[in-house]
This record gives C-alpha cells, sequence and structure tokens, in this order.
C-alpha cells in the first residue's frame, strides 16, 4: 500500500506563533489541558502544558482538622490565655482579673531630614 504522506524531510514551515520559517519536522505540537490545540510551534515559543490548567482534575485528600483532639494540660503555659483589648493590654470589664498580662505594646517615632536643592 503506497504512503499517502512524504516524510516531509525538506519541508519548510512557519511557527504559528512568532512567524518565522523552520523545518517542519523542528515544530512542536502545543497542548492545553492535555488536548492539542492543532497549533505547530518554534522550540523558542513553546511551552509545555501549565500544570495550572490540570487543576480539579485530580482528586486532593489534604485534611487540615484532627479528628477528636484533646488540649494539652501537661504544661501551665499552654493554659494561659493573653487578653487584648482596648487598645493592648488587658481590660478588666470582662470578669478576667485573676489571669495575668504580658502583653507590651512598643513603638517608635522616627524623623525625616529634607534637603531642598
Amino acid at each position: 500500500m503506497p504512503r499517502m504522506y512524504t516524510t516531509g524531510k525538506y519541508a519548510i514551515a512557519e511557527c504559528d506563533r512568532c512567524g518565522f520559517r523552520y523545518k517542519l519536522k523542528e515544530l512542536k505540537d502545543t497542548t492545553i489541558n492535555d488536548k492539542q490545540t492543532g497549533l505547530k510551534v518554534c522550540p523558542s515559543c513553546w511551552e509545555g502544558d501549565h500544570p495550572q490548567n490540570k487543576q480539579g482534575k485530580y482528586p486532593v485528600n489534604d485534611p487540615q482538622a484532627v479528628e477528636n483532639p484533646r488540649p494539652d494540660n501537661s504544661v501551665p503555659a499552654s493554659n494561659s490565655y493573653q487578653w487584648g483589648w482596648a487598645p493592648v493590654g488587658f481590660n478588666d470589664q470582662t470578669g478576667f482579673g485573676e489571669l495575668e498580662n504580658n502583653l507590651v505594646a512598643t513603638g517608635e517615632i522616627g524623623t525625616i531630614t529634607v534637603t531642598i536643592s
């Protein structure tokens, strides 16, 4: 049975993106989301299929919460609370006066020197 097409060993074609001439066998097919687009581009214009196009294609199981958790009661430091109302520090309106307050606010104000020439 005879061939339907020639081998294209010396065939010349244009890149579908930049328009430069290349040998047909140097041009690469482009794909988007694992589907052929029908465009043939040169090696400098060719980009692989971006992984972001495949979001949702594969199931991802990434649980964040722990089932039936228990608090750590062995360390007293893990049981301390810090309250930060009005605006920083302890506000006694809540009735939690027995809790210690370790919140300390710090700040600085600098100077700006402008030279006009």
